[in-house]
């Protein structure tokens, strides 16, 4: 994949697992993180509690090794890499984090 579309996945995992952790956990600890992909290096900082940390940590790490250069959604892939744990893990929060910026857009919304 592209490091654009790389970056773009990297921050759509950051956004919605800093949601669901900030709104499920309350031990978040900040922590710098750096990530590299094709020779460039990626800085994120990140505010989650050790359960989430492992979860994007894992997630990143396949996403860095995600054989497709045209990556389709992780749930319509060919062949998963994830395991199964960290897949339903991960999953529950896409999908709360989703609901719940959705939610929020569409409150903006009806508010102004």
């Amino acid at each position: 994949m592209t490091k654009e579309k790389f970056k773009s996945e990297i921050q759509i995992l950051k956004k919605f697992s800093e949601l669901y952790c900030k709104n499920k956990h309350s031990n978040q600890n900040s922590f710098k993180s750096v990530i590299i992909y094709k020779d460039e290096k990626i800085h994120i900082n990140l505010n989650l509690c050790e359960e989430c940390e492992e979860i994007i940590n894992y997630s990143i790490k396949r996403l860095q090794e995600c054989p497709h250069e045209e990556k389709p959604r992780c749930r319509k892939c060919p062949n998963p890499c994830y395991e199964k744990v960290y897949w339903k893990n991960l999953s529950k929060i896409m999908r709360y984090s989703a609901l719940k910026s959705g939610l929020t857009k569409i409150k903006k919304f009806f508010s102004e």
